[in-house]
């Protein structure tokens, strides 16, 4: 039997976030679990937050978003029996932000096997470097056709729910551009909705990472190069015109009938 992989987990505090974490600490031995608080030093970076084209799409999505989270619904979906908690919260260590200088200090006290990455803000400079394996990202769309920001809401709108789901990936320089572990599309049902589909995209992707962290701790090996650059959606893309438009194809019935059961695609790595 494969000595399970040490692995380091940053993620968000979201309840999604928090499944997945734990799911993770049930396939490995995970030696830290890193949030960030969202506070970057400096007055030049506050100030550059405080400029219209970066705060004013911030307060549009908040306000867009506001009302779908309400009525606690991601929690509900997540952990219908219990409040969300992670199973093993003295693992958590906290962070102004990602690519603080505490968390590669840590990276290199802790040399874990692995790091596992969902809902950080990008990671860049000396994180990348972080694990013998590398460093993985759960992003919540099929990469590289849709990368960046809302992939399930553009799949949706863009007539394509065949192609809602999430990637594993290796984490590189680039946005969602790393090589292919594995694309995960969840069950398509009539009446489905975007978060019902990207939570259940979400749900689903934690047993694979899960699976993906165990394979790897028994010799299998992943990740292949994406075949072109596809597109970056940013949250700024998704307007009120794009909210209507997506309304109106609901309401039409694109999904009244529609089936699709889910399905995973592993890249294994040839070489």
């Amino acid at each position: 039997m494969s000595k399970p992989l040490r692995i380091m987990v940053l993620c968000g505090q979201s309840p999604r976030h928090l499944y997945v974490a734990n799911a993770l600490c049930e396939a490995a031995e995970v030696v830290a679990i890193v949030h960030e608080d969202g506070r970057e030093p400096g007055l030049r970076k506050t100030l550059r937050k405080l400029r219209p084209q970066v705060l004013l799409p911030k307060i549009w999505r908040w306000l867009r978003d506001r009302p779908r989270y309400a009525s606690n619904g991601e929690a509900k979906f997540f952990f219908p029996e219990t409040a969300p908690a992670l199973t093993r919260p003295e693992l958590v260590r906290r962070c102004a932000y990602i690519n603080h200088p505490d968390v590669v200090r840590w990276l290199d006290e802790l040399q874990p096997d692995l790091v596992c990455v969902f809902g950080t803000s990008l990671i860049r400079g000396e994180l990348l470097k972080g694990g013998r394996f590398g460093i993985v990202n759960l992003h919540g769309g099929l990469s590289p056709e849709y990368r960046g920001a809302d992939c399930t809401f553009w799949a949706l709108h863009n007539g394509e729910p065949d192609k809602v789901g999430c990637t594993l990936h290796y984490i590189n320089a680039g946005i969602d551009t790393g090589k292919l572990i594995a694309h995960v599309c969840p069950e398509v049902k009539p009446g489905d909705d975007e978060l019902t589909l990207f939570w259940r995209a979400v749900q689903d992707s934690a047993a694979a990472y899960a699976d993906f962290v165990r394979r790897l701790a028994a010799g299998e090996r992943f990740g292949v190069p994406q075949p072109g650059k596809g597109r970056l959606y940013q949250v700024k893309d998704r307007g009120l015109k794009h909210e209507r438009h997506l309304r109106t194809l609901l309401e039409a019935g694109m999904l009244a009938d529609y089936r699709l059961p889910g399905r995973i695609h592993w890249f294994e790595d040839a070489e």
